[in-house]
């Protein structure tokens, strides 16, 4: 049997969650989605109502210039978009975005209350399926900057190199990630038996002050090529949002490279946990290397050319030799222990990709020569 199109209207299709949420909801060809922003004239707003099958309310007013503009765009919208609802005959499914302010007693915290009673009594008297959002703080791609996000606010003037500033580092603020409310608003409109008041989770907790430090750290990425802990969940959320500010000309960074005779060694990344990576350029017939290590090891991945990879063991003088081309990915361990060296055999330049399991420390650094 083939599936029943569902018919969406999106209020609020130009913000920030509206723009997320429909380049999801557009991969599945099941959906046809009705797209309502400030620019909708009530006529197809009108016909959107009568048709549609569900609703997502993002539409709303969180930072006006004049405190009744919370009502008219908070409640009053939402109450013509009732208006025009009574008309559609279908049992909907509503999902409304609403804001953890509406437990406060403020002018905003009380035009989302006000809303959420409005959209309560009418899917009662229409029975019709309601979920409500109480969203904190959501960060993430393509929030605007400069607006009512801290995090948008940080990360687009981080990304172009100007100060950011921070009235109160211990003031704490509670974030919660774009892909997370959205995945959470999408298996809303899936479920039948959904709660009323819908979790958008996990909600991160952070100081305002950690917040900036952390995304002046990823600035600095570019040039201490330490990566992010991106085992942190929250972490590596940041980082993505961080990096979708960048402008589309500054996508590109140079890195240090130390050239000679031989060829070139370029370090690429390094970690606080694992080590680092680099690329090592050598010339034909050249052999790099002849040195070991106590305690480092490194993995070699020749990506280029063609290369001898020999070792012997300072205890017991055993000896090994491994031919590896980029022809054939395969990587080489260098355990600790082993004296070993890698040759050029090729006619070509032979790169070669390298992880060691500890950043090089200059006071400190495990490495001694000794001829293979």
């Amino acid at each position: 049997m083939e599936k029943k199109e569902v018919k969406i209207l999106i209020t609020g299709s130009n913000g920030f969650i509206a723009k997320n949420l429909t380049i999801r909801l557009k991969r599945n060809k099941d959906h046809e989605l009705m797209l309502a922003n400030r620019s909708t004239d009530e006529k197809e707003l009108k016909r959107f109502a009568r048709s549609c099958d569900a609703v997502f309310h993002l539409a709303g007013v969180n930072r006006p210039e004049h405190e009744r503009e919370f009502w008219d765009g908070n409640v009053g919208y939402t109450l013509k978009l009732l208006d025009f609802l009574k008309e559609n005959q279908k049992q909907l499914r509503f999902i409304f975005a609403s804001s953890i302010q509406a437990k406060l007693d403020n002018p905003y915290g009380r035009s989302k209350l006000a809303a959420e009673q409005e959209l309560i009594r009418f899917a009662a008297q229409k029975k019709s399926k309601l979920t409500i959002f109480r969203l904190p703080n959501v960060f993430g791609k393509w929030c605007r900057p400069n607006y009512n996000s801290v995090v948008a606010t940080f990360c687009y003037s981080v990304a172009r190199g100007m100060p950011i500033r921070v009235h109160d580092e211990n003031a704490c603020v509670e974030l919660v990630y774009i892909d997370d409310v959205a995945d959470e608003m999408i298996r809303s409109l899936e479920t039948e038996g959904a709660d009323l008041y819908g979790q958008a989770a996990p909600v991160y907790p952070i100081r305002v002050g950690e917040l900036a430090e952390l995304i002046r750290s990823f600035h600095r990425q570019r040039e201490d090529l330490l990566l992010p802990q991106t085992g942190d969940s929250f972490v590596k959320k940041l980082y993505s949002t961080w990096l979708s500010y960048l402008e589309k000309d500054n996508l590109k960074y140079p890195l240090v490279t130390h050239r000679d005779e031989r060829g070139s060694f370029t370090e690429f990344l390094r970690t606080d946990a694992a080590g680092q990576v680099s690329v090592n350029v050598i010339k034909p017939g050249i052999v790099k290397g002849n040195h070991w290590h106590h305690t480092k090891v490194e993995k070699f991945l020749v990506v280029r050319g063609t290369a001898c990879i020999r070792f012997r063991h300072m205890q017991t003088g055993e000896t090994a030799a491994y031919v590896v081309s980029g022809d054939r990915l395969e990587a080489v361990d260098i355990p600790a222990g082993y004296t070993h060296n890698i040759e050029n055999i090729g006619d070509d330049d032979l790169v070669t990709v390298m992880w060691a399991n500890e950043t090089f420390d200059p006071d400190k650094p495990d490495t001694y020569y000794e001829e293979v």
